[in-house]
């Protein structure tokens, strides 16, 4: 038997996300299209691709490394959690900013504009935190 420690569906996930890409690639804003964690971006943005920011992480074990990905409308930010949780992790949406809780670490991203709570949402998928904010627009 194969020693497989991430669970048996990974080939089916990964799988998966082969054929995933490839519908992508052949959508018709395929040029557009970014998938970030379990999050597909095929929306053109007024100035062209969403900016990507990646954060690097210090050595220090409470940081829980992430990305983000904003758009004039939304923000989306993807964190890889760490594998030896006891509690369910959770995303502590506030107007200004974001605090990704796992446990007893807890990183907190501040946002540029404001953003609408009740409009924004987080899911947690195989390891995966996928956030996604919509801003506020004022006229």
């Amino acid at each position: 038997m194969q020693n497989n420690p991430g669970g048996p569906y990974d080939d089916v996930f990964k799988n998966l996300a082969r054929i995933v890409e490839d519908i992508v690639k052949n959508m018709p804003e395929s040029q557009n299209a970014r998938i970030i964690g379990y999050t597909i971006i095929t929306r053109q943005t007024a100035g062209g691709d969403p900016e990507v920011f990646r954060i690097d992480t210090p050595d220090d074990e409470g940081e829980i490394p992430y990305e983000v990905v904003e758009t004039d409308d939304e923000i989306f930010i993807t964190a890889e959690l760490p594998i030896d949780l006891k509690n369910a992790p959770f995303a502590d949406i506030e107007t200004q900013c974001v605090r990704i809780v796992a446990d007893d670490r807890i990183t907190t991203i501040m946002l540029e504009g404001p953003i609408d709570r009740v409009h924004s949402y987080y899911r947690v998928h195989r390891g995966v935190m996928d956030i996604s904010l919509k801003k506020i627009k004022y006229l």
